[in-house]
């Protein structure tokens, strides 16, 4: 399984990279490709290629503020997972929940 997620919080500084790194976390233990580009006080980083969305199984949202690009996900909205930093952090699996 493929997984990309676009993670973000308020101030863009802490639960943007703790749920970046919870995801990879549980990705791995699954043994799932990950890839996860973090929205915060830096701006884009490991912005997701166009190539990355579209071979995406599952794509995760965990965002406290709107997404920047969310353009770049419209084609592909059935596979999107909402959530937010602070859930995914407690509880990466939830993710998994509709899958």
């Amino acid at each position: 399984m493929k997984v990309v997620a676009v993670t973000s919080c308020a101030t863009g500084i802490a639960h943007t990279y703790m749920a970046a790194e919870a995801i990879m976390k549980v990705c791995k233990e699954r043994g799932y490709k990950c890839k996860v580009e973090k929205q915060g006080a830096l701006g884009l980083e490991d912005k997701l290629r166009d190539r990355d969305i579209k071979e995406a199984d599952l794509i995760v949202f965990a965002n406290d503020v709107g997404l920047a690009k969310a353009e770049r996900f419209e084609p592909y909205k059935d596979k999107i997972f909402q959530t937010k930093p602070h859930e995914v952090i407690k509880d990466p699996n939830i993710i998994f929940s509709g899958k």
